[in-house]
């Protein structure tokens, strides 16, 4: 099992200036040392949740900069923003400055309000990730795409600087349905998901098709393929007191993302709206939701209790652990876990041997 550390730490705290990005670049610098796999760090937009990481790219130039061995990932680019050419050439100069070390998760985003940057993304944003992923990977081997230029006419255009990795490793980001796993198998790339709204048992049927998938696509080369797991985590000595120093922070965090992923469920589920719910019902919901999450979807407590999520994960065909890791708690205890994780870490792979 391969671990890495993610971010998507709420804007709306955590400091001013450069004291934002500390457990960043301190936690990267860490991780760089031993042994971890990658450092992970999403797209946001337009809203606290995750506010910290409007661009990738530029948090992995960062990352870049002060590190030596450690991939530096999009987790994730919401393509059907962008331009491809214009995801190409910016992860080219992270791979330049990182000496060949990027990796980049695809999306299609779910956040409408998101889609204020490009609105003609929004309704073929599902189809439009696959499509992105071929596009993105001809660009990085040096093939040319035909665009329309500004006159209105046909042109030929690749990308500069030329990438280090001769091959751009991809992954494509799934909230849980089959059918993206099925395509991630089907254009042979990675997965990366998480537990919201899905179980370990959930999982592992979903990674089999992925894997079927991956198997039976046309050039099958043997590439086992690769699912990147996130989950939320903390560990410490005492599970008693992990838990008590990861409730409140983790309530918090819960909440600022409550209003926007229940407004993302109320254009599913007809007649919810989460503006007529009282500041009451909402934490209720939010402390319900504490307690399910802390057992049953992240990574607390001990490092033995964590191994027994390790094992489960490693038996529903999980590769790595993405370990979220700025969700609330303070910077200095955050990194006195990491010492724990890693001990985590050493055990899993001593277990595999």
């Amino acid at each position: 099992m391969d671990f890495s550390l993610f971010y998507f730490a709420d804007g709306s705290g955590g400091g001013s200036g450069a004291g934002r990005y500390d457990l960043l670049l301190d936690g990267a610098r860490y991780a760089d040392t031993h042994g971890f796999s990658a450092v992970w760090t999403p797209e946001r937009h337009f809203h606290s949740f995750g506010g910290l990481y409007p661009n990738p790219s530029v948090t992995g130039a960062a990352v870049a900069t002060v590190t030596e061995r450690i991939g530096i990932r999009a987790g994730s680019v919401v393509a059907p923003l962008h331009h491809p050419v214009r995801i190409a050439e910016e992860w080219s100069v992270v791979d330049n400055l990182s000496g060949g070390r990027v990796g980049l998760s695809l999306a299609s985003g779910w956040n409408a309000v998101d889609f204020a940057l490009r609105p003609e993304g929004y309704a073929g944003r599902k189809t439009a990730v696959i499509e992105a992923v071929e596009q993105v990977r001809a660009l990085w081997r040096g093939e040319p795409l035909t665009v329309t230029d500004g006159a209105g006419n046909p042109a030929e255009v690749r990308v500069f600087p030329q990438p280090v990795q001769p091959e751009l490793p991809v992954w494509v980001t799934s909230a849980g349905g089959p059918e993206t796993f099925r395509a991630a198998g089907a254009a042979g790339a990675g997965v990366l998901t998480h537990l919201l709204g899905q179980d370990v048992d959930q999982l592992a049927e979903k990674i089999a098709l992925y894997r079927k998938a991956l198997a039976d696509r046309p050039g099958n080369d043997g590439w086992p393929g690769h699912v990147a797991l996130m989950l939320h985590t903390y560990l410490g000595e005492d599970p008693d007191r992990v838990k008590e120093t990861v409730r409140e922070p983790f309530t918090a965090y819960l909440k600022s993302s409550f209003g926007l992923i229940a407004r993302s469920a109320g254009s599913i589920l007809s007649g919810f709206d989460p503006d007529k719910l009282r500041e009451s019902d909402i934490d209720f919901l939010v402390r319900r939701s504490f307690d399910a999450y802390y057992t049953t979807s992240g990574l607390f407590g001990t490092v033995e209790q964590a191994a027994a999520v390790v094992d489960r994960a490693r038996a529903a065909g999980v590769d790595e652990l993405a370990c979220l890791i700025d969700f609330g708690v303070r910077n200095d205890r955050v990194l006195a876990g990491l010492e724990h994780l890693n001990a985590l870490r050493e055990a899993s792979a001593g277990a595999a041997r």
